[in-house]
């Protein structure tokens, strides 16, 4: 394979979000979409206990495959995955040796499931819907979050307007530090006021990616090592993409940013294999499955394994 066109077609990354809590597939599409992933992410997706959940997590799978066999030029059915000890899943082999580095990131919470690509930097993406706490005050939320941020995060967290406000900043940087860390691939148990945010602009508008956000890490700057795109995908979603150095390759990215391109189903699936068998119980259990809870709580630390 030429190099050439093959880094042209990466270089400038890849961001994907596909709707999911709007997509309600029939028994064929369910049936389809669990031929197309390995056998062991079928068993991950049938143990959720939501269609929720299960839904965002197929989602997630797809949009990967998708990613390898489009733009790594991998046949879908031969594509193999596999997770790191943290959780984060990787290409096995069949990576070019011209783009070593190659680095992908998923990410599901809200309405939408999310990717990130990147042919030479770290990745990590991450999508955070603002919802009102499902029960108590606003207040009391952040109490009980408040070891998640720094002092001046809670600053700027505490000094929006209005409730919402509060709300929206505070989920917009959880998703900046969840994108650090999933970028960097340690899952939990990361001290999160080792990073700090100071977030830039403190209003965003839907349709533009903000690139002016700072992060410290041990209260020293980290501009050189890592930058972060920013955007809403609508009113209530904010996304966040960190990129990072990976060996000699700096984070450097267009100063506009890549803005997030909405997938249908029929983009999801328009170069997918199926490549194990018809499984008429597999639309069974999901079709047996709640939406979601009755008694929903927002819950932060919610998001399941991509």
């Amino acid at each position: 394979m030429c190099t050439q066109p093959l880094r042209k077609a990466l270089m400038e990354g890849v961001r994907w979000a596909f709707p999911c809590a709007r997509w309600t597939p029939g028994r064929d599409d369910w049936l389809l979409c669990a031929r197309c992933v390995q056998p062991e992410e079928q068993q991950r997706i049938a143990h959720f206990m939501f269609t929720r959940d299960a839904k965002a997590a197929m989602a997630g799978r797809l949009l990967i495959r998708k990613l390898i066999a489009e733009k790594l030029h991998i046949p879908w059915d031969k594509i193999q995955l596999d997770r790191t000890a943290k959780g984060k899943p990787f290409l096995v082999s069949g990576v070019p040796p011209q783009l070593p580095n190659f680095n992908f990131n998923v990410s599901h919470q809200g309405d939408y499931a999310v990717l990130a690509a990147e042919p030479e930097l770290q990745v990590g993406v991450d999508i955070m819907k603002t919802e009102r706490p499902g029960s108590g005050s606003t207040e009391e939320f952040f109490r009980i979050m408040h070891r998640q941020f720094t002092e001046r995060e809670w600053h700027s967290i505490k000094s929006m307007g209005s409730d919402g406000a509060r709300l929206d900043m505070f989920y917009r940087h959880w998703a900046l530090k969840e994108s650090f860390i999933k970028a960097i691939g340690v899952g939990l148990g990361f001290n999160l006021q080792r990073i700090e945010f100071e977030v830039s602009p403190l209003h965003m508008e839907k349709g533009s990616v903000y690139t002016q956000t700072k992060m410290g890490l041990d209260d020293e700057e980290e501009e050189g090592n890592w930058s972060f795109e920013e955007m809403l995908l609508d009113e209530k979603h904010h996304v966040a993409v960190a990129l990072g150095s990976s060996g000699t390759n700096k984070p450097h990215r267009p100063q506009n940013g890549t803005l997030f391109t909405i997938l249908t189903y029929e983009d999801l699936m328009a170069t997918a294999i199926p490549f194990t068998p018809v499984d008429p119980e597999y639309w069974e259990n999901f079709h047996s499955k709640q939406e979601y809870p009755r008694r929903q709580s927002s819950a932060v630390m919610a998001e399941t394994v991509p």
